[in-house]
């Protein structure tokens, strides 16, 4: 009788030691940090319908970015914008971590800190090294904040159109000059580009610019990949997310294409393409996840906190 007791409490000890294994091996996955990713960069190509870009299987207006490049990242085709499906808004979610019903016109800040201002304060580098690289002037408020604690303080570098915020917008080309600019100089470690024509051919009501304005962001796409594979410092040290602000009102809805920012499918469901040397190659992932989910996993994996962001991270796109 002594005998199977013994045994019973070894098997019982065993089993317990065998969770707590389990349990130390999973938390060692959640909490890794040694990865290889230096340089984080957000790409927001402003305003397609999924249904023009990876919503249609033969990817004919992104052949780069859903024929090619889908192959050494990760995409996660149910990803979200879940709060007001404007531009200032949509952005503000991508640089705070926190869905906010603000003023689309660039005329309000921010009630939370962005990402960029915890990442200055806590590696006391030079603002230099976090950049918003934008067409539309309006996204100047996206470097700072309206909380009282944190307001013109660690402020990023903006080219916001070509005068700043208030100003007209400038063409996506000379957008691209300076994110060349930047990058084939002193690349920052963190930087937010946005692209915006899809969206300004859209309220044109545009459908052939749309198509092709599309098509030109992908090869913009492209070209940036391209430049960070051949920088010294940035090649297989660079993150890549390629995400959107908002969709568009789909065909029979209210004036289709158009317009958007109401709670519809069209103007919710964007699209993520992660691609870097920590994250899977050739995944689709349709795992929900939205866009408040990209600062907290930039911000893991640079190694700050974030305590005002709602997002999670997104532990789908690392390799094991």
């Amino acid at each position: 009788m002594k005998g199977i007791l013994f045994v019973l409490i070894l098997l019982i000890f065993g089993g317990f030691q065998f969770s707590f294994q389990n349990q130390d091996a999973e938390q060692s996955k959640a909490t890794k940090t040694d990865f290889k990713a230096k340089y984080h960069i957000i790409l927001v190509i402003d305003g397609p319908r999924y249904s023009e870009t990876f919503g249609d299987t033969s990817c004919t207006l992104i052949p780069f970015m859903g024929k090619e490049l889908v192959k050494e990242g990760t995409l996660f085709t149910n990803f979200m914008n879940n709060g007001v499906t404007h531009t200032t808004p949509g952005h503000v979610a991508l640089t705070t971590g926190v869905y906010q019903s603000i003023s689309n016109s660039g005329k309000q800040l921010p009630k939370k800190p962005s990402i960029f201002q915890y990442y200055l304060k806590a590696k006391n580098v030079d603002k230099g090294d976090a950049w918003i690289i934008a067409s539309k002037g309006k996204l100047e408020v996206l470097g700072n904040t309206k909380s009282k604690r944190w307001w013109n303080m660690y402020t990023p570098m903006t080219f916001c159109g070509l005068n700043g915020n208030g100003a007209d917008y400038v063409g996506d080309s000379e957008t691209w000059k300076k994110v060349k600019e930047i990058f084939n100089s002193k690349p920052p470690h963190l930087s937010l580009i946005n692209l915006l024509s899809p969206d300004a051919f859209g309220h044109q009501g545009d459908w052939e610019n749309y198509k092709k304005s599309i098509l030109q962001c992908d090869a913009y796409v492209n070209e940036l990949w391209k430049i960070i594979q051949s920088h010294p410092e940035m090649k297989n040290q660079t993150a890549l997310y390629i995400t959107n602000d908002h969709g568009r009102h789909l065909d029979g809805h209210k004036d289709g294409f158009i317009s958007h920012g109401d709670k519809c499918m069209g103007c919710k469901h964007i699209s993520l393409l992660a691609l870097g040397p920590d994250f899977k190659a050739n995944e689709i992932i349709a795992t929900p996840a939205e866009m408040i989910d990209i600062p907290a996993t930039i911000s893991h994996m640079m190694k700050f906190e974030m305590p005002t962001g709602k997002g999670r991270m997104l532990r789908e796109l690392f390799v094991d």
